[in-house]
């Protein structure tokens, strides 16, 4: 059995409770789909708390603070330059340069028939894969040829299921289960620290090879949008879409 999580940004107290949760059903093996920084006002904690995962991929904000923050809004590129500053001002436990871990990351995972990226097979890092593409088939097309069977995802911040046959799946609307079948299958795990499908409690995803089961945590919320309200870089709206979970 495995966790895969994503989307993190920085909100320590999300990720936190998620791990509780992961553990509580004993599971071992964690995968994350990227951006475990960005908007959020813990990044080192995060980052620290992730040195224990099985697999950690590259999302568009680690990306972002070791090169440069390219199509990000004003509010991103604030938050983006806050936190390379907390990056450039902190050590990892045993002395890590925080900056040596996020480099280290990888684009892309794979095994067998099974593709992980933050974004895309296509794009990694940066294309987003949107629930509206189902009618776009000029685009996902393309994209559903770059894998074998199940690609897992992040980046949009919104959990669900779009098969191959273009349809979006919402997780209520599958009971919170998915199965495996023959048919290729692109899965959104959501977001631990900003979702934005309207449920604004942490998202992850469990997968045990035949079935991927939704998760839904609550954690508090206060105190992580508190945290943002007292850092001038990170907008105010980054704390207040919390509480709606968009």
């Amino acid at each position: 059995m495995r966790a895969i999580l994503s989307d993190v940004h920085g909100n320590a107290s999300a990720l936190r409770a998620v791990l509780e949760d992961i553990d509580k059903r004993g599971i071992k093996e964690i995968i994350s789909l990227g951006d475990l920084i960005g908007y959020g006002p813990e990044p080192i904690k995060c980052l620290e708390m992730a040195r224990s995962f099985s697999v950690s991929l590259m999302g568009n904000h680690e990306e972002a603070v070791l090169f440069e923050p390219e199509g990000f809004s004003k509010k991103a590129q604030s938050a983006v330059e806050w936190t390379r500053k907390q990056l450039s001002n902190a050590h990892l436990t045993g002395g890590e340069d925080p900056f040596e871990f996020v480099g280290s990351l990888l684009k892309r995972h794979s095994e067998g028939g099974l593709l992980w990226v933050h974004g895309s097979p296509r794009e990694p890092t940066q294309e987003y894969i949107f629930p509206n593409d189902i009618k776009r088939p000029h685009k996902l097309k393309p994209i559903f040829a770059r894998f074998d069977q199940v690609c897992f995802v992040g980046h949009t911040h919104y959990a669900g299921v779009i098969t191959e046959k273009l349809e979006f799946l919402m997780p209520p609307d599958l009971l919170n289960v998915y199965m495996i079948d023959q048919g290729k299958a692109i899965i959104n795990v959501g977001s631990v620290g900003q979702p934005r499908d309207g449920n604004p409690k942490a998202s992850y995803v469990t997968f045990d090879g035949d079935s991927v089961v939704f998760h839904r945590v609550p954690y508090d919320l206060k105190m992580t949008a508190d945290m943002i309200y007292k850092v001038p870089e990170l907008d105010n709206f980054l704390g207040d879409r919390l509480f709606k979970g968009k």
